[in-house]
């Protein structure tokens, strides 16, 4: 199991993806409940941290899968949820981030914080995650 999604500050879902085959298939309906929720979460998990300038829940641990979260300077975040055989979930994270830049920032059509629809996005990124 192994599933991105990219949520803009606001907590718009702008891309998602499952690139291996859940336990239990999602709605688009579904991935638009879930973005939303996790980004009241993280907000109110920001404000919670007894640590100044804390930059919310990065990692959530269950039974059968690992939630993980990048959040960029931008406020962008990047969430994938992996089975606990994934161990370097955050690498993978950059690199999306980094895909993200090169592909979605530079392409001249595609408008900030709205839905990614880029090609080369999707195949560098698949191509990034099938090498696992």
């Amino acid at each position: 199991m192994l599933t991105l999604l990219i949520i803009n500050r606001a907590g718009s879902l702008i891309y998602h993806n499952n690139f291996a085959s859940a336990p239990v298939p999602l709605s688009q309906n579904d991935f638009l409940v879930l973005a939303g929720t996790i980004h009241g979460v993280h907000a109110i998990s920001t404000q919670m941290s007894p640590l100044p300038q804390s930059s919310g829940i990065q990692t959530l641990e269950s039974k059968s899968f690992n939630m993980h979260i990048r959040q960029t300077h931008t406020g962008l975040k990047f969430i994938m949820f992996c089975n606990k055989k994934i161990t370097n979930a955050q690498q993978m994270l950059n690199k999306a981030y980094e895909l993200y830049a090169d592909y979605a920032l530079k392409n001249p059509f595609y408008t900030l914080e709205m839905p990614i629809r880029c090609q080369l996005f999707e195949e560098q990124l698949k191509r990034y995650i099938n090498s696992y």
